[in-house]
């Protein structure tokens, strides 16, 4: 059997194992600690079976790091991307959980800010509704973020604001997933102000 006769740190995140006087892999620092390998240890079947669960967790908890730091994403979206990426179940699962535990990646925390930040680029509340849904967001997160927004009516009024063109306004909101209840209003809002206009 190998006998570890070197480790050399290469970089802050990994080390170069040496077997029997030869280099032989760089491996993530994690994977090596978590396999516990050590000057003089030999790598017999078991020991190179948990070094290699080791090495595809780390990788994946790299990957997965590197995709959050990059966007943030629901636990679902970044299944996915794993999934894409050939990252293996047991793998995927590991890395998600250890996020999960860190608070690096969060469902909850994901549906408000991103509801919030889609209320501020003008989708109404079905738009939000659907993309969270699209993103596989549990239905009572998706809720609860929704009720968070502001209402959709003040919302509305602010695009209202900045399009005064009635015909323009009306497409956006219905692009944009308000309300008819919502569109209605503004509508009636707006050719009453244009009918008081008028007779002035």
């Amino acid at each position: 059997m190998p006998e570890i006769t070197g480790l050399r740190e290469v970089s802050k995140n990994a080390v170069l194992v040496e077997l029997d006087g030869e280099s032989w892999r760089k491996i993530p620092l994690t994977a090596a600690a978590r396999a516990r390998l050590r000057v003089g240890k030999r790598l017999e079947r078991e020991e190179l079976r948990l070094l290699g669960r080791e090495i595809r967790r780390a990788e994946a908890l790299n990957k997965a790091t590197r995709m959050l730091a990059r966007r943030p994403l629901s636990r679902a979206l970044l299944e996915d991307r794993l999934e894409k990426k050939g990252v293996a179940p047991v793998a995927r699962e590991e890395a998600v959980e250890a996020l999960e535990q860190a608070q690096y990646l969060n469902d909850h925390s994901y549906a408000l800010e991103r509801a919030a930040s889609l209320a501020e680029h003008g989708y109404g509340n079905a738009a939000v509704r659907y993309i969270l849904e699209h993103e596989r967001v549990a239905s009572e997160l998706i809720e609860e973020a929704v009720s968070s927004l502001d209402s959709e009516l003040s919302r509305a009024q602010v695009i209202a604001r900045a399009i005064p063109d009635r015909k323009r306004l009306l497409g956006r909101l219905a692009r944009r997933g308000f309300s008819a209840a919502i569109i209605e209003d503004l509508a009636e809002h707006e050719i009453g102000s244009d009918q008081e206009r008028l007779g002035e």
